[in-house]
């Protein structure tokens, strides 16, 4: 009977020893990234019926590292895809190739990829493009001397060529009252002295031009009767651009605040001015803007490659 065990055991160890070399044999590991370790048996999945050649193992070996590296990214960004976005994009897909997602399923399993891989392929994919978005806009940076060389250059190369697009745009005279905050003036306050200030106007008890001398803080224009004279609206702060846009002529605006302070403005008066110049500096800030998404966009996964720690082990 003991040697009945004995017999039993030394099978099941030699079983159990059997088992595990051949999970080491499958586990071997390939490569490491950042001391991660990718196994062999990883590459065979994404291998899927590609066949087993050394230029396919090692184009599945790449994509596995590119994913973990857009992983490790994602996670860093903290940027998310939400489920509904994701069927959306596979039913677009379906829709593109004619499909109804019975017949998608079908095509799926033909290729020997299961749905939730592809599911999880296509969520991989919208992360990647939301984090290299993300990483691009951060990466992108425009020095307005460059701006002002390139716009300048394609000016006179357009002169040169007789082929300068003259541009025309609204400017607009305006002249305006600023209040700015201090610790005796809140923005309540403010508003509240700007609106006064402004039914005085609109009943004539004081013209604009005396009350931007006597209240406004901007003490250059309120000396010139609060005047700003013809401007594009791009010259000026967003906030204050938008009423400068939206305020007829005549009419004193509603107090506003921007950065600089609380404001009431009125347009006195618009003109057609040529923009060809601003343009130019337009398109060549674009044309670098798009230099940079190009460059960024192509040198995306290699950026987070260069970063990276490889080893590849035979």
């Amino acid at each position: 009977m003991k040697l009945l065990n004995i017999k039993t055991l030394f099978l099941s160890i030699f079983a159990l020893f059997s088992f595990t070399e051949g999970v080491q044999a499958v586990e071997r590991v390939v490569a490491t990234v950042n001391d991660v370790p990718i196994l062999e048996s990883q590459v065979k999945r994404a291998l899927g019926k590609k066949p087993d050649n050394a230029n396919n193992r090692q184009v599945a070996l790449n994509s596995i590292i590119d994913e973990f590296l857009v992983q490790q990214a994602i996670k860093k960004s903290g940027v998310q895809v939400n489920s509904a976005k994701v069927d959306q994009v596979i039913e677009g897909i379906a829709a593109q190739n004619g499909l109804t997602f019975g017949q998608l399923l079908d095509a799926l399993d033909y290729q020997g990829i299961s749905y939730s891989q592809f599911r999880q392929q296509i969520t991989n994919q919208l992360l990647m493009s939301e984090v290299r978005n993300k990483v691009i806009g951060e990466s992108i940076g425009v020095n307005q001397e460059e701006v002002q060389a390139l716009g300048q250059k394609l000016l006179q190369q357009a002169r040169a060529q007789g082929a300068e697009k003259k541009v025309m745009g609204t400017e607009y005279k305006v002249r305006h009252i600023l209040l700015k905050l201090n610790p005796l003036l809140n923005d309540a306050q403010a508003k509240a002295e700007l609106n006064k200030v402004r039914a005085d106007i609109q009943n004539g008890r004081i013209t604009f031009a005396d009350a931007a001398l006597q209240y406004s803080k901007d003490y250059l224009s309120g000396a010139n009767g609060g005047n700003l004279g013809f401007a594009f609206p791009e010259v000026y702060v967003p906030p204050f651009a938008k009423v400068v846009q939206t305020t007829k002529k005549g009419v004193i605006s509603a107090p506003f605040k921007t950065e600089f302070g609380w404001h009431i403005l009125e347009v006195t008066d618009t003109r057609q001015g040529d923009r060809t110049q601003q343009a130019y500096m337009q398109k060549a800030y674009q044309q670098i803007i798009n230099q940079q998404i190009q460059t960024y966009s192509k040198d995306w996964l290699i950026a987070l490659r260069k970063q990276a720690n490889i080893q590849y082990f035979n």
